[in-house]
């Protein structure tokens, strides 16, 4: 197939929703229909199969929440869909965050009976302001549900987004009967015990058809004409500029659990979502179907295969087409590093990437010499830009129950922070480390993460600090302000400076003080 076909028929995307509205079975699920899981209700298996296959690590699985995204390739009706799940639960938003500056579109996932919740509508305005097209999914059809219009005004009115539906439900809990699927004119039956079949859509020349009435109950069809005659009128019709510019969603409704409304999503999505968008570096735009290769890290993990100390740096590839052993130059340290072993991604499964093209993400394995926000290209100098780092919320010191193991501690942190798990920092005096984060569930999972995967036991403990901000400016100023606030001075997991404030009075004092420098609550890794 031809370089330009390749890039066509990539569908790079991220799953947001909020926790429990059924992100990660709607993954499992669109995993199965793209063949990449032969079994059947793979979630619901007993013993190790139990384990959704995107939450791989030990505390995904004993906790029952995503913590870490991952990454997912397949193939499906012509189409390549790099899938990127992402964490659900507020504390681990950063790592979100994060991903959806890799991906060219979004699945919004909506809980049938709670429509819109708080960490749905956080999400979605990191993807409003990177006018990120998004289809809506609209789930758990087979249980007690809100009326669909009212969804769909709710929808519309929080997120100032049209709606276009491209399915429709028929009933819903008990009595949920199927969908009818507006943009193909077709009934999908709902089947409880049909499993991961591919559902047959019956064909039918519009609601009028004659045929209707011996496959629906006269009470249900009779709603499903008015309520398609409503959406008609109410809503506007869909259009592919409206939806690639982010001001309008198609959505679809489901049961995820079910594989209802699963299969519908995937063609939609591989019929209408973006091919691989142009990259923003600060230099100019990169266009993905330029010859050479560019492309940045914007995630890194670490131990994803706990027998062997690993760390993969996520690769978004902007342009050209990526081979075994290509040379690619490390814009930051300005090194050639010859890439034999590149990885394309199934969760934690892995094969070698023989190549891959603008569009994909591949995993690069390294022991530290990458970071988040890092560029690689195959000789110019670009820097990408969009990849984001927040101040923490809530800083704790941590030290280790072992006092031989304090230099093993400190390897573990400077490695979690590499990730982007924590923010982690060195205060110039005394010997502890401060550790921040977004969410406090986030210290149980360090907790947990330095004692499995490092053997080191530790122990978080509470500070007087309320904020870390980084401090930029001219070099002569910064030091004469670390060399004054000695006490509160520290350094993140780069060399660069921090400011812990104690409280609010003692922050702005600092900026009275040295009005030309510069505090962050967030920056950008362009590195």
């Amino acid at each position: 197939m031809a370089f330009a076909d390749e890039i066509d028929k990539r569908r790079t995307f991220a799953i947001i929703s909020h926790p429990d509205a059924g992100k990660t079975t709607l993954t499992e699920k669109l995993l199965l229909f793209g063949g990449a899981i032969q079994l059947a209700g793979e979630v619901k298996a007993k013993g190790e199969r139990r384990r959704a296959r995107s939450d791989w690590m030990k505390v995904e699985q004993e906790r029952g929440i995503s913590v870490a995204s991952s990454v997912m390739t397949f193939d499906f009706e012509g189409k390549t869909f790099n899938l990127l799940d992402t964490p659900g639960h507020e504390d681990f938003s950063e790592d979100t965050y994060r991903t959806l500056s890799a991906v060219d579109s979004a699945v919004m996932v909506l809980d049938a009976a709670k429509g819109i919740e708080k960490q749905t509508r956080k999400l979605f305005e990191v993807c409003r302001l990177r006018d990120m097209p998004i289809t809506t999914f609209i789930n758990k059809l087979d249980r007690e549900a809100r009326d669909p219009f009212e969804l769909l005004d709710e929808v519309e009115q929080k997120l100032a987004l049209d709606v276009t539906p491209a399915s429709w439900p028929i009933g819903m809990g008990r009595d949920f009967l199927g969908c009818y699927d507006l943009i193909h004119n077709q009934l999908i039956l709902f089947d409880r015990g049909k499993g991961a079949s591919l559902s047959q859509g019956i064909k039918c020349k519009g609601l009028d058809d004659p045929k209707l009435a011996t496959l629906l109950p006269d009470y249900a069809l009779a709603k499903l004409r008015e309520d398609v005659e409503m959406v008609q009128e109410l809503c506007p019709p869909f259009t592919l500029e409206d939806y690639l510019e982010g001001t309008l969603t198609p959505v679809f409704f489901g049961s995820a659990i079910n594989n209802f409304g699963v299969q519908e999503l995937l063609t939609g999505l591989g019929n209408v979502a973006p091919k691989p968008r142009p990259g923003k570096a600060i230099e100019r735009s990169v266009d993905p179907f330029e010859d050479k290769v560019s492309g940045f890290v914007f995630k890194i993990q670490a131990n994803m295969d706990p027998k062997h100390r690993d760390r993969i740096a996520f690769v978004r590839v902007v342009s050209g087409r990526f081979r075994k052993g290509i040379k690619l130059k490390h814009i930051r340290s300005g090194k050639i590093m010859a890439i034999h072993n590149a990885q394309l991604f199934l969760a934690q499964d892995r094969e070698i990437a023989e190549e891959a093209f603008a569009g994909d993400i591949i995993g690069i394995p390294n022991h530290g010499n990458l970071r988040i926000g890092d560029s690689l290209t195959e000789g110019e100098t670009l820097h990408f830009t969009g990849i984001p780092s927040f101040a923490p919320e809530i800083l704790q010191k941590v030290r280790s129950e072992d006092p031989m193991k304090a230099k093993h501690l400190g390897k573990a942190l400077e490695q979690l922070a590499e990730e982007g798990a924590a923010r982690v920092f060195k205060p110039y005096l005394g010997s502890d480390w401060v550790v921040g984060v977004v969410g406090a569930l986030q210290f149980d999972v360090l907790a947990d993460r330095i004692r499995t995967e490092y053997q080191v036991p530790v122990k978080f403990e509470s500070t007087t600090l309320l904020t870390a901000e980084w401090v930029e400016g001219e070099a002569r100023e910064i030091k004469q302000f670390m060399d004054q606030n000695r006490a509160s001075m520290a350094i993140d997991h780069t060399g660069s400076p921090v400011y812990l404030a104690r409280n609010s009075w003692h922050l702005d004092k600092a900026k009275d003080d040295f009005p030309s420098l510069k505090f962050l609550r967030t920056k950008e890794e362009v590195v």
